[in-house]
């Protein structure tokens, strides 16, 4: 069973809202958010969000480097990543700084063979094509050798990126690049920290632009794909990146890359692209290019002009991402398996090595992992060395993985990440020794591994109206913390229950509370919440309630409401998120 928790942060929000003239449940949930400045939080601009890109440190050093590059006519090379905001820090340094030069050209390394970031195979083909600067995205923070190499050869670097610096000894290592832009340097004075690769890629341009004289907001047509970028690395929606989000899709509700329109159409996307069409639809056919191919697909989608090439490129990914689905539930299955079956299931953290799946489908199955048994789980499976694993860990909030893994540097090959996930390279022979080394280190407790669901505010659900709904809607974009906000209400009569859907895997009820009917439905853990109702109220009432029939059977339920518009009749439903 969930652990139900009430947030009570907004304990004053009575004052809040009558001082602004907001809801009070509104007001409520921006105190438990810790929002300081309603307005720019309710109404993001590009005059109350942008922070100056030139408090990024080394901004100044990069964009001298870069305009000197332009002015030479020399050639510059993007180094992206292969996973989505990969993507979408090379198309945003391509699309900037294709204003400036066409002495441009970008490479990605392969998941499998060069491995994450960027590598010595990819900087001898910059000095084979007599490249003269290299300009890294969401990669090079840990390429401490590399940019050595890159710089031995007569090639200047730039790294820029967004992930955790390597420390050693609690001192900062940092690469001896020509310019470092990471707001997670410790020494970096930027006021927001959690920007995504792309967000960060993106504050160069901006600082080019100002410095060229064209000012800041003549490159928000790249927002397109820094609004993937953000969504997909599941960066804190706030601040600075909120209005990425926000001027981001409207970018992408009126883009003219047709590459973008096309993978929305095959993708069969109807409405306007939302942080759902990006998270869960557009940003896992990308994803899946890197994962099953070459990523280069995903930034040639977007840069071919050739519409028949464009429209290839959309259907392949599309195709790929449906690969990677099978992938990852034969995967899965395969982990759970393992965890139930062996010794596994007693440890804190699960770290499984799977036979025969596929490396780049391990951080999605480490996910769905941590999610079945609120655990932090490191997946890892052969690499094309057959004595080498490599894998990728993701965690829960009690669990800093980074931190907790870094104490343990010495068994790695390759490691990096940040406090939810991280991805690392290990020789097979130390695996169980590291397994166990990490686990008697852990101080995680049952507690820990009880999922908690966060209430914003009890609400009761006969007083939902419309209006309610537009005002709660107005706190889009939803994401990493400013999650969707979870209701709650007690003693709630069922009057109608049936599991409904092409698989019977949906919930659906109708409720009643102070003589007011209210439709539901439940969608996540549907069959286990139906069983329970079974358990707790018999075949017989569950039978009744098929058919209409009241009988009494009252619950309590985490929910949060919206609109169903159903052939073009509007009502309210609630999206149930848990029930007692």
């Amino acid at each position: 069973m969930n652990k139900w928790l009430i947030n009570n942060r907004g304990k004053n929000f009575s004052e809040v809202s009558t001082k602004y003239n907001i809801h009070p449940l509104i007001a409520k949930i921006l105190l438990n958010r810790e929002i300081k400045n309603f307005e720019t939080f309710l109404n993001p601009s590009a005059e109350n969000s942008y922070h100056d890109p030139f408090l990024m440190k080394d901004m100044d050093k990069a964009v001298d480097i870069v305009i000197d590059a332009i002015e030479n006519n020399k050639n510059i090379r993007i180094v992206g990543d292969y996973d989505q905001d990969g993507n979408s820090s090379t198309m945003t340094l391509l699309d900037g700084l294709g204003y400036f030069t066409d002495k441009l050209s970008y490479d990605i390394p392969n998941r499998m063979t060069d491995g994450y970031g960027i590598s010595y195979n990819i900087i001898d083909k910059c000095i084979e094509d007599n490249i003269d600067l290299i300009i890294t995205c969401d990669n090079g923070i840990s390429a401490i050798e590399q940019c050595d190499y890159a710089k031995a050869n007569g090639i200047r670097i730039i790294v820029t990126d967004h992930h955790q610096t390597i420390k050693k000894d609690d001192l900062e290592i940092i690469p001896n690049a020509d310019a470092v832009v990471n707001p997670q340097q410790q020494s970096c004075e930027y006021p927001f920290k959690s920007l995504c690769g792309a967000g960060v890629a993106y504050k160069l341009i901006q600082a080019i632009n100002i410095k060229k004289g064209y000012g800041m907001l003549e490159c928000e047509n790249l927002l397109q794909y820094v609004a993937m970028g953000t969504v997909c690395d599941i960066v804190d929606l706030k601040d600075e990146n909120r209005y990425f989000v926000t001027k981001g899709l409207e970018e992408i509700n009126n883009t003219d890359n047709y590459g973008l329109k096309c993978l929305i159409d095959m993708t069969g996307i109807k409405n306007a692209v939302n942080v759902y069409s990006l998270g869960f639809i557009i940003g896992p056919c990308i994803n899946a290019a890197g994962r099953l191919d070459t990523a280069k697909l995903g930034v040639e989608l977007f840069r071919d002009e050739n519409m028949n090439n464009v429209e290839t490129y959309a259907k392949i990914l599309v195709e790929l991402n449906e690969k990677r689905k099978k992938l990852t539930e034969e995967g899965f299955n395969k982990a759970v398996e393992l965890v139930e079956n062996t010794e596994l299931k007693n440890d804190d953290i699960l770290i499984c090595n799977i036979d025969g799946i596929h490396e780049s489908v391990c951080g999605i199955i480490a996910g769905r992992i941590k999610e079945k048994y609120h655990k932090p789980t490191l997946i890892l499976t052969k690499s094309e060395n057959q004595n080498i694993l490599k894998g990728s860990g993701r965690s829960i909030p009690e669990y800093d993985i980074f931190n907790e893994f870094d104490v343990f540097r010495e068994f790695f090959i390759s490691f990096g990440g940040h406090p939810m996930a991280c991805g690392l390279s290990i020789d097979e022979a130390k695996l169980d020794e590291f397994r166990i080394k990490v686990n008697e280190n852990s101080k995680l407790t049952q507690e820990d591994f009880v999922n908690k669901i966060i209430i914003d505010s009890s609400f009761y659900v006969d007083k939902i109206d419309f209006d309610l709904i537009e005002k709660i809607d107005s706190l889009r974009p939803f994401g990493k913390d400013n999650p969707r906000p979870i209701l709650g209400d007690k003693d709630i009569e069922i009057i109608f229950a049936k599991m409904i859907g092409k698989n019977n895997n949906v919930l659906k009820l109708k409720l009643l509370k102070n003589n007011k009917t209210i439709d539901a439905i439940m969608f996540s853990e549907a069959i286990e919440k139906y069983n329970y109702l079974l358990e707790k109220f018999g075949e017989n009432t569950l039978n009744q309630l098929e058919n209409s029939i009241s009988c009494n059977a009252n619950i309590d339920i985490l929910y949060y409401p919206e609109i169903n518009d159903f052939n073009n009749v509007k009502n309210i439903q609630l999206n149930l998120i848990d029930l007692r």
